[in-house]
């Protein structure tokens, strides 16, 4: 959990799609890389709920449903699947669950992405909408991850506050969400 001005923690979904991390073999570096972003990032009092999942689409699925349904998360975020490998599939998971795409995320995390690697052009990430959730997926790799959350993160707040989720509000240190004026 993390800082604030209120004190209750409204729940971020964290979900890490690897099939070598759920069964053991590598250790989820995705993840912790979210995490330590957005304890930056954040100024509003937030909790974690943290998934390792394989690259399996069903349950990428089942877990992104879960996470804005039930678990109440305005904001899931979502590390690997999004290369061209065969396995990679958690863009068509994160396209079957939403009610509309956001695809200005992921062509500005692409843009981002290019200034440090030409083989970012191979990346697929994407943001859409389910009900009252903003799904983003993001890059496996904790510096990418980085990049891609400073390239969007100042509109994410006020995408959530128009689809009516929790009030997010940024450390103006790292992040000055744009919000416009009344």
């Amino acid at each position: 959990m993390t800082k604030s001005k209120t004190t209750i923690p409204f729940p971020i979904g964290i979900v890490t799609v690897s099939d070598r991390a759920y069964r053991g073999e590598y250790e989820d570096k995705g993840g912790p890389g979210i995490i330590a972003a957005l304890g930056e990032l954040l100024e509003t009092t937030w909790q974690p709920i943290t998934i390792v999942i394989p690259d399996e689409k069903a349950m990428i699925e089942r877990v992104l449903v879960d996470l804005a349904d039930h678990k109440g998360c305005s904001l899931i975020l979502t590390t690997g699947g999004t290369g061209p490998a065969l396995r990679d599939i958690t863009p068509e998971a994160t396209e079957m669950v939403c009610d509309k795409m956001m695809p200005g995320f992921g062509e500005l995390m692409r843009t981002a992405s290019l200034q440090e690697v030409p083989t970012a052009i191979l990346s697929r990430q994407t943001a859409g909408i389910r009900g009252k959730s903003l799904i983003i997926n993001l890059p496996g790799k904790p510096s990418a991850i980085r990049t891609c959350l400073d390239a969007v993160f100042a509109a994410v707040p006020y995408c959530i506050d128009l689809i009516g989720g929790y009030r997010l509000d940024t450390n103006p240190a790292f992040c000055k969400a744009f919000r416009p004026k009344a």
